[in-house]
């Protein structure tokens, strides 16, 4: 049997104790896949006395990640620890310079160095392979810079966080309001206490980078997506999309334009009767557009210990087998600075959601604002405690109306001109709502 494939794993977190048991259970069939076994050696963390549920006297105990890194007795150098900095930067720089390979889930280090780290990878000879860092247990990366690695990707887009999800799940099918959804996802331990990189979309953000770059070629630039979150979600939000046979949903979307690549993260109304609408609580799913292919959509398991661990330790059975291929699909030195195209470019259909001023002419200034701007409306719809009726305000309450409008396909910025116009023309009340609507 060849020799075993000797592994330093770092961090022993919920994902790193995962990986441990996953590697005990699964010798005999890893055995049979890779033609030879896959052992951790030597481990690392912050803590020794911390109680895990593994038996750390089976492993060498390693002080310092940098020491692990450099220790010549690992093939590979298993980083679970997380963060964009150190010590995981130094820690798999290190390992990569050395000559050993990598494998990471850390979706923030890749976010903010994958070329350069890709590019030592190239330079020394080891792999780089990083499944875990985007999807869970959803092959995504294998299957953008693998499976469908001759074909040209028009537009990739997917449910990448599994805690916005169960929130958006939660309010729709319990009329459950945001804030208690996340007080729900917090005691379940689907969201931190802190949970703002989650809910407003900069977790998202990092991972869809990843993808755009596998898919598009281009550097890793988290600063050029445009990002929103749901924390302005409503469940009269949820309501009408329900109207009006949509869901929302918090999409990562990267597709190629004439402008560039357009990268985006925010809520996005999409068809009910689409694959990404039908993926509910803290599951995830990518779908990938490709000429000459029908929409390919992936789901599975997002996050969790279990399904990170499957991932990462997939990833040290293709090093194991002696599978080696470019970490981002292509040589670094040919990955292409990010042309950001900007929102103000971005085309779609829109749904806006304004408290009207119960008063004469409000509703006739709306239209006449969006008109100026080209817009055209496919329903306008004003909400009653009655019910909704398709009508321009009578009667008057007092109090503001909420007035739903649908528009047809139209441009960011005719969008943001118009209803700045209406903020100025004082006809509502508060700020608008707007969110996208995403087509199959």
């Amino acid at each position: 049997m060849t020799a075993p494939l000797k592994v330093g794993l770092a961090g022993l977190g919920t994902v790193g104790t995962a990986v441990v048991h996953l590697l005990e259970r699964s010798r005999d069939k890893l055995v049979a896949r890779c033609g030879r076994p896959i052992e951790i050696v030597a481990i690392c963390a912050r803590s020794r006395s911390k109680k895990r549920d593994i038996d750390l006297r089976k492993y060498r105990w390693v002080a310092d990640p940098m020491e692990l890194a450099r220790d010549r007795e690992i093939d590979v150098f298993a980083e679970l620890m997380g963060g964009a900095g150190d010590p995981a930067k130094r820690a798999v720089t290190t390992a990569l310079a050395s000559g050993k390979s990598v494998v990471t889930a850390n979706k923030a280090l890749l976010a903010r160095h994958g070329k350069k780290l890709a590019a030592l990878a190239e330079r020394h000879g080891g792999a780089l392979n990083f499944e875990a860092s985007v999807g869970g247990g959803i092959p995504i990366i294998k299957t953008l810079r693998e499976g469908l690695n001759g074909d040209a990707f028009t537009r990739i887009y997917g449910i990448l966080n599994g805690t916005c999800n169960y929130i958006l799940s939660r309010m729709e099918q319990d009329r459950l309001a945001f804030a208690d959804c996340l007080r729900e996802a917090q005691r379940l331990g689907y969201a931190e206490a802190d949970p703002s990189f989650d809910v407003e979309g900069r977790d998202t953000a990092q991972k869809l980078s990843i993808l755009a770059s596998l898919a598009f070629g281009t550097r890793l630039d988290p600063a050029a997506i445009y990002v929103e979150g749901i924390s302005s979600i409503t469940l009269a939000d949820l309501d009408a999309a329900d109207e009006l046979g949509y869901r929302v949903k918090l999409l990562g979307v990267a597709v190629k334009t004439e402008a560039g690549i357009e990268q985006r993260v925010h809520p996005t109304m999409v068809p009910k009767d689409s694959a990404i609408a039908q993926v509910m609580g803290v599951t995830n799913a990518v779908t990938v557009d490709a000429i000459g292919l029908s929409p390919i959509t992936l789901v599975g398991p997002g996050a969790g210990g279990m399904a990170t661990a499957s991932a990462v330790v997939s990833d040290l059975a293709d090093i194991a087998r002696g599978v080696r291929v470019l970490p981002f699909g292509r040589p670094a030195a040919r990955m292409t600075a990010t042309r950001k195209a900007p929102m103000q470019h971005h085309e779609g259909g829109y749904y806006i959601r304004l408290l009207a001023r119960d008063r004469p002419g409000s509703a006739a200034t709306i239209a006449r604002r969006l008109a100026q701007q080209g817009i055209s409306m496919e329903s306008i719809v004003q909400r009653h405690t009655s019910g909704a009726e398709r009508a321009s305000p009578s009667g008057r309450s007092g109090r503001p109306v909420p007035v739903i409008l649908i528009t047809y396909a139209t441009s960011e910025d005719a969008v943001h001109r118009a209803l700045s116009a209406v903020r100025r023309d004082r006809v509502i009340s508060g700020r608008p709502q707007v969110i996208r609507i995403e087509k199959n």
